[in-house]
């Protein structure tokens, strides 16, 4: 797993000053190898002349791999450079790294380049790295600038998601949200030219995290919520790691059935990211099901201790019972709380969602293959920023996908029948949410029949208690006491249980789910042209991730608790 650093920073250094720059990026890596052990740092650099450049050497030096995008063809990006040595260290270093080509605009078009074709297309490299980087390495002034594309335009897109004089960003839909792709790493620089100092208020080589709308903190460690993001994905690179040679094993392989056509670039990523969080999702629900289902039983037994304990004589020793079994839930609940069953459930299998839909996006053709931004930017983003680290996990495979490949249409016919299905077969999301709608359905109505049961038996041993209580015995009339605690005890912790899964709120939630792909298939499969279908399995995606953010704020609402004990 990665933790992927992007850079932004001037071009024109002032040559003094940058040895002491270079230790304090090398102080940054350091520090970050230090605190995330488990995540394997990689950089997005363009290899721009200056701070780019500078923070590369460092990178390389330090086993750093580089990736670099790179907005327009090789030829015409190297005349932005202004002498033959700079492009000479951009080609050596680009030797080392993973290229990709943005190309997003008609640069490469026969006819002169403008300048405004050049900034359009820095405007979009500086999205690019700001929307795949967890935190922003910028050498800056600390000036605001009017330059599209220019360092101070890219930090200000990344702090706001806006980018000033670049139109792309400006209908942002997560401008009120709190933004987790907002972390940047600030070092002042100089600049070598007329007033280069820097902004009033900053010194050179001056060094701070900085967060939304320009939020300062000052000291070698990361805001706490950002920090707590990052731990939250180097867990899973850890859980990864342990339950490797299950996973490779007993991993779900979504390719599985995939017909011999070409497989889009990155789709592979992608498959093998999925395999790894649906195994851990799976993994960990089981240990909360075992949780939820040990507690709630030890509560029927601690009420059946207590009952039996009240009404009978000479079972004192059942108080032993009723502390073991007490300590034993509290234990059981101490372990999953340690090993953070519930959280990592649920975070797994938001995860495993959202990259299904990447995955079927992507050999769809859906994704837009130019785009430096993503479809999906929305997902969670209504929930805590520490949930920031799922999209960090679909932006970094999405970094493996090209951008210039359009997948055979022949792979949208194998997507609705796999990702769609229809009610009758085995595969296919339809068929699983009706059938878990319909389980669902039962299991929620045997809870409703045991709590009739429960209260009609109650009613009717008070009748025969005090239509023939007189002619029977303490011990019989006791017995009848037990009964009467033990059915409502049943049920009512056999309601919490239901309460504990959601299963009442998670039949309108399938049902619901149902419908849309009921309706997704009737599109479908009405239509022969590609573009439409594509267009309805976009739809599809978008409803899916939605009710994969309601479903965790639905769970995390329900975590294993011993206070029901």
């Amino acid at each position: 797993m990665h933790l992927t650093v992007g850079v932004t920073g001037h071009r024109d250094l002032v040559a003094d000053e940058v040895p002491l720059l270079k230790q304090a990026v090398r102080n940054f890596f350091l520090r970050l190898k230090r605190e995330f052990p488990d995540l394997d740092i990689q950089l997005i650099t363009p290899l721009a002349e200056g701070s780019d450049q500078l923070v590369t050497e460092v990178a390389l030096e330090l086993d750093i791999a580089l990736i670099v995008p790179l907005p327009m063809p090789q030829a015409e990006y190297e005349k932005d450079f202004s002498s033959d040595a700079a492009v000479e260290t951009f080609r050596r270093s680009l030797a080392r790294a993973r290229i990709i080509y943005l190309r997003t605009l008609p640069v490469a078009n026969e006819g002169p380049v403008t300048m405004a074709d050049r900034d359009r297309q820095y405007a979009q490299l500086g999205i690019f790295i700001s929307n795949h980087s967890q935190v922003l390495l910028t050498i800056w002034d600390g000036k605001p600038s009017d330059a599209v594309g220019g360092t101070a335009s890219v930090v200000n897109y990344h702090l706001t998601a806006v980018m000033p004089g670049y139109s792309f960003a400006e209908d942002s839909p997560n401008l009120l949200a709190d933004n987790e792709n907002d972390l940047a790493y600030h070092i002042v620089c100089s600049r070598d030219q007329f007033d280069g100092k820097p902004r009033e208020g900053f010194e050179p080589l001056q060094a701070s995290w900085v967060t939304a709308h320009f939020t300062q903190q000052s000291g070698e460690h990361m805001p706490l919520d950002y920090e707590v993001m990052m731990h939250r994905l180097q867990d899973f690179s850890r859980d990864a790691i342990k339950y490797e040679a299950l996973i490779k094993e007993e991993g779900a392989n979504l390719l599985e059935n995939a017909p011999d056509l070409e497989l889009p670039e990155g789709t592979q990523t992608i498959n093998e990211r999925h395999k790894v969080a649906d195994w851990l999702a799976i993994h960990f629900q089981k240990r909360i099901s075992l949780g939820l289902i040990t507690v709630h039983s030890i509560a029927v037994l601690i009420g059946l201790i207590f009952i039996v304990y009240s009404e009978f004589d000479g079972f004192d020793f059942l108080l032993k019972f009723f502390l073991v079994a007490f300590l034993a839930g509290l234990l059981l609940y101490k372990i999953g709380e340690r090993r953070q069953w519930h959280r990592k459930h649920l975070d797994y299998r938001a995860l495993a969602e959202g990259l299904r839909v990447q995955f079927y996006w992507s050999l769809a053709g859906v994704i837009d293959v130019q785009s430096a931004e993503f479809a999906y930017d929305n997902f969670l983003q209504k929930q805590d920023v520490d949930l920031g680290w799922i999209r960090h996990v679909m932006r970094n495979v999405s970094l493996a996908r090209s951008r210039h490949q359009v997948p055979p249409e022949e792979w949208v016919d194998w997507v609705v029948e796999q990702w769609v299905g229809d009610e009758s077969s085995q595969t296919g999301q339809l068929a699983y949410y009706k059938r878990k709608e319909m389980e669902k359905t039962r299991r929620f109505r045997r809870t409703t029949n045991l709590g009739r049961i429960a209260l009609w038996a109650g009613i009717l041993i008070a009748i025969v208690l005090m239509i023939w209580g007189g002619d029977m015995s303490d011990y019989q009339q006791n017995l009848l006491l037990v009964l009467a605690g033990i059915l409502p005890l049943m049920a009512g912790v056999r309601d919490a249980y239901s309460h504990k899964k959601a299963e009442k709120e998670l039949i309108k939630q399938y049902r619901f789910m149902g419908g849309i792909l009921a309706n997704a298939r009737r599109l479908l499969d009405g239509s022969e042209d590609v573009e439409f279908r594509r267009r309805v399995l976009k739809a599809l995606g978008n409803a899916a991730l939605e009710e994969d953010a309601e479903w965790i704020l639905m769970h995390r609402e329900r975590p294993l608790e011993h206070t029901g004990i």
